[in-house]
């Protein structure tokens, strides 16, 4: 990865416009405009990010911070036989599981029920104090969503990047949910530990490195002032963005509108937040309370947030999981590789419950 563009995602993944405007390659803006306006987007009609709930509420998390969560019914009214709850990684929100909270609610074989929810500082949750923007907390939040939307019946759960983070640190709060309720686990794009030694490079997680606390600091005396100089470079953001979260492949540009939607809807204060979490999660232990489940996990092989090997390196600790590598897609892949993505998840969700069936027979 190029210098300039780690500075773009680490020191402001959002902040992409304060550090690109600093390297000077605005001279791109017409081509991405260009890039912008495809007439032949297959998406275009897709009303990406726009879908409506069955319900909307909201969960205190213990330390009061408000969740915005959404679920949504089996599409052809039935009874759902389990629950899939879908958890979004750093700096997006609920928005980035357009598709899968499309299609996993058609399923019929079995009916699910999917909830959704903003994490604490993301899209439409309460924003945490700085103390408690940690993957730890993460953990917490997951369990009081559960704790509130899915208090019965079996249950997968689906992380995305920081997403699967808040699972592990979950496993680690909680392992007997793992062994009495949680059935299967999706693992995308993520990574139990050490972030910065491979995709992001480590210094820039670092809370001791001058860049990082600098706009850290920063954000938090003038947010303001950061955010008109973020907002100033929309187009070079824009490119970053596609450059960063998506693959080598053709890329819809609805797709990378709605990327770079949901990332500068998060301040750079809420991702400065979070950098010192990131860089420190080590939660490898942690996969042991995975065992009892069914686990997927899955990763793009052109992933420059968090390359395929931290996915080897999860699939290492839990051999019975199912290690996917989705050609020429990148940290996004639920998104870019939508099809493929859910078809993976779909089966997990039918091992899932075969898995329910027979452990409650086995117990009557």
């Amino acid at each position: 990865m190029k210098p300039w563009q780690t500075v773009a995602w680490a020191g402001g993944v959002l902040g992409a416009a304060v550090t690109g405007a600093a390297v000077g390659v605005v001279a791109h803006s017409t081509r991405i405009a260009t890039q912008r306006k495809d007439p032949d987007d297959p998406l275009a009609e897709e009303n990406l990010g726009k879908l409506k709930p069955d319900r909307h509420s909201t969960v205190a998390a213990d330390d009061g911070v408000p969740l915005a969560v959404q679920e949504v019914k089996p599409a052809d009214g039935g009874h759902a036989e389990l629950t899939v709850v879908l958890v979004h990684g750093y700096a997006l929100d609920s928005r980035c599981w357009h598709f899968q909270r499309r299609d996993l609610p058609l399923l019929t074989d079995p009916r699910v029920r999917v909830v959704l929810y903003d994490q604490r500082s993301h899209g439409r949750s309460g924003h945490s104090s700085r103390p408690n923007s940690t993957i730890e907390q993460l953990g917490k939040d997951l369990d009081a969503v559960l704790r509130a939307t899915a208090r019965r019946g079996p249950v997968v759960l689906v992380g995305h990047s920081m997403g699967g983070m808040a699972i592990m640190a979950l496993a680690e709060q909680r392992p007997k949910l793992f062994r009495d309720r949680v059935c299967a686990v999706a693992l995308l794009s993520t990574s139990a530990g050490e972030v910065g030694a491979s995709g992001l490079p480590k210094p820039w997680l670092s809370k001791n490195n001058p860049v990082t606390r600098g706009l850290g600091v920063l954000a938090g005396m003038q947010p303001a002032l950061v955010e008109r100089v973020r907002r100033a470079g929309g187009q070079l953001s824009w490119s970053i963005v596609r450059s960063l979260a998506f693959g080598g492949r053709q890329v819809s540009p609805a797709m990378v509108d709605l990327m770079n939607e949901m990332i500068g809807a998060t301040t750079v204060e809420v991702v400065t937040d979070f950098l010192e979490t990131l860089g420190s999660h080590d939660r490898k232990a942690a996969l042991a309370g995975l065992r009892h489940c069914e686990v997927l996990v899955l990763s793009g092989d052109a992933d420059r947030m968090t390359p395929f090997t931290h996915s080897e390196v999860i699939a290492g600790e839990l051999p019975d999981a199912e290690l996917v590598r989705v050609p020429e897609a990148g940290h996004m892949a639920m998104l870019e590789r939508h099809e493929l993505v859910t078809e993976y998840l779909a089966a997990l969700v039918r091992r899932a419950a075969a898995r329910a069936e027979a452990e409650q027979k086995a117990s009557s």
